[in-house]
């Protein structure tokens, strides 16, 4: 077993040298599937910096950006509102540099993985989320990119959302699909 990240949350390292991340939440004890995907080897774990961050991991920049990626995966023990809350609320978090709406540039996509639905979103833009929830103060990134995720399991969904400069975030995006397509309850 990998280290603990948080109550009830463990990240575990798999056979060959692959990582599985495994999600569980829940009261202590309870009866309860974890929800694992394989982490590519070249995505860095990362302390959470948050209660709410399960997993949080760096991937690395390419070396004509500024700064790497981050892919934070949250749980709240089956809140954290409806998949489309979170869809409207991620796309706003990017300004498009004509003005154009968010929603205009977004595209979405919705599959199943076994039995679990997700859906996916793509939106290029400049990067102007709240530095922390209930800030005044956003970030201005130009010329970044947010993938996000969400993967609906019966104890609650689970949001992966993936930030960066453009570049490097395009770098990465068949690697976080094949994450997301990974994800499995054990």
């Amino acid at each position: 077993m990998g280290p603990l990240v948080s109550p009830g949350v463990a990240v575990r390292a798999m056979l060959a040298g692959a990582l599985a991340a495994c999600l569980s939440a829940g009261p202590a004890g309870a009866a309860q599937r974890d929800l694992r995907f394989d982490v590519p080897p070249e995505w860095l774990e990362q302390q959470p910096s948050s209660p709410m961050r399960v997993a949080e991991f760096l991937l690395p920049r390419l070396e004509s950006d500024v700064e790497d990626a981050e892919l934070v995966v949250f749980y709240f023990g089956g809140g954290g509102g409806t998949v489309e809350a979170n869809l409207e609320r991620w796309t706003n978090q990017m300004l498009q540099p004509d003005g154009t709406p968010s929603a205009e540039v977004a595209t979405t996509t919705s599959f199943l993985v076994g039995d679990l639905p997700v859906t996916l979103l793509d939106v290029p833009g400049t990067f102007a989320a709240e530095v922390r929830p209930g800030s005044r103060m956003r970030y201005y990134k130009p010329d970044f990119r947010l993938l996000a995720a969400v993967v609906e399991t019966p104890a609650g969904p689970y949001f992966f959302k993936l930030t960066g400069p453009d570049p490097t975030v395009r770098r990465w995006a068949d690697s976080f699909e094949a994450a997301i397509e990974s994800a499995r309850l054990d």
